[in-house]
């Protein structure tokens, strides 16, 4: 929503909203020139205003009930996206279940640093730039696009990646992966006859989509391939062949086997929108990633911790194969679950991601405007995890004050504490620094 405010402002629109609390997003937009409010209020609507909200906005709360009172005109944040994807640029678009904000921004952020004046609306901030949306006057639209709600099916991209899909959003979703890919499916028949789609063939989900506008990327088998994959402690290096014919070599700083499928499928995408690979090529190994994917986020007495803003099974394996070659480091994984649908429909999963640490703290569920569910708790999860892994578990309640007041007077050097969820963890870095300060100021 902030990267839609800032895309509008920027195009001369007089936009104010509210959110629950203060942020770095919103003072970025105050200091556009956007109305913001703290806290959600019938007297923030004015009486001419076009409403957006997002699918987090319920129908109870009271600026909808005043917007409907009024009579005005009420779009989705997808609605609003879609019109600004359809003003006259080369729509690059980037889908799926995990990766989707790491390929937008890093394809943003290689135009962008190429001098190619890239517009863009991404979900997180590009490292450098300092922003998650900005309109430029260069040919290419760059967006995330996302399949949580469905509404995905009212975009037409020229080029489309999808990463990857497997069941997620079962709140949404009700028949899990059959419905997802049936929205998919309906997605890609919307597209142009001449839009590509790009899809991961080492996925068996991905590669079942159907229609002459599909191409492959992956290791093997694939119209894109990276071969030749080093991975070392400071970089990884791969070589892209396209049809079988040497394209470009490759270097990223990002770790991790799935940074190498997002640095691959973001090259595709460049390549089939006739972007000379010369230009943006060395951009690459100096993107540094999104916020909250693997941040670094504080340092102090030997210790390092990282926020990342995994939440789903699949993404928290591949966080913490990010930490793979820390071999001299005690790897502390501190996970949120992210609502009590998705630690409910995927508890089973969750128990199995953990591979590869040294110690997993469960703190309280983050609600995300959901009621609980009996039965579904962190305490119970904790209890079932500590039966399924051989290492330290334990469940710590409270907020992430009270969660650091607990870890820090455990931790020692060489120590690595990774946050793990969507939520309130991301203060956890935070709260560990003030606490550390307090200490050595005592």
């Amino acid at each position: 929503m902030s990267g839609l405010a800032k895309y509008l402002l920027e195009n001369g629109c007089e936009v104010s909203g509210s959110d629950i609390c203060d942020s770095k997003y919103i003072d970025k937009l105050r200091n556009l020139g956007a109305k913001v409010h703290i806290g959600h209020n019938a007297d923030n609507v004015p009486a001419d205003a076009i409403v957006v909200a997002s699918t987090a906005i319920k129908q109870d709360n009271p600026e909808m009930i005043r917007a409907k009172e009024l009579g005005l005109t009420i779009y989705h944040r997808s609605d609003v996206l879609a019109e600004i994807s359809r003003w006259g640029k080369f729509f690059l678009g980037f889908s799926g279940t995990h990766g989707k904000t790491t390929t937008s921004g890093l394809c943003s952020y290689v135009l962008e640093k190429a001098g190619l004046l890239p517009s863009y609306v991404v979900g997180g901030m590009l490292p450098d730039i300092g922003t998650n949306a900005h309109s430029q006057n260069g040919k290419f639209f760059v967006a995330e696009l996302d399949e949580s709600d469905g509404t995905i099916v009212k975009y037409s991209p020229n080029i489309c990646v999808v990463n990857n899909l497997e069941a997620d959003h079962l709140d949404f979703y009700k028949d899990g992966l059959k419905s997802i890919l049936e929205t998919f499916e309906k997605f890609i028949s919307n597209m142009a006859d001449d839009a590509i789609v790009l899809v991961n063939n080492d996925c068996e989900a991905t590669k079942s989509l159907h229609g002459h506008k599909t191409m492959t990327f992956g290791f093997s088998d694939a119209d894109y391939t990276a071969k030749n994959i080093v991975f070392s402690p400071e970089c990884t290096t791969f070589d892209i062949y396209y049809r079988g014919e040497f394209l470009t070599d490759l270097k990223i700083i990002l770790r991790g086997k799935h940074n190498v499928y997002n640095a691959l499928s973001v090259m595709a995408s460049l390549h089939q929108a006739g972007v000379d690979i010369s230009l943006v090529k060395e951009h690459f190994s100096t993107f540094t990633g999104m916020g909250r994917r693997f941040q670094k986020v504080a340092e102090f007495n030997g210790i390092t911790v990282y926020d990342d803003y995994a939440h789903h099974p699949t993404e928290i394996k591949a966080t913490l194969s990010s930490a793979e070659g820390m071999h001299d480091k005690n790897i502390i994984a501190v996970f949120q679950p992210h609502r009590f649908t998705r630690l409910k429909n995927l508890w089973d999963e969750f128990l199995k991601a953990f591979d590869g640490v040294d110690r997993i703290i469960v703190t309280d569920v983050y609600a995300a405007s959901e009621e609980p569910i009996e039965g579904v708790n962190s305490r119970k999860f904790t209890e079932e995890l500590m039966e399924k892994v051989n290492i330290p578990c334990e469940y710590i309640g409270g907020n992430m004050n009270d969660v650091a007041k607990k870890l820090y007077p455990t931790l020692k050097e060489n120590d690595v504490v990774i946050g793990l969820g969507a939520g309130t963890i991301t203060a956890l870095g935070k709260e560990l620094l003030t606490l550390n300060k307090e200490v050595v100021n005592a």
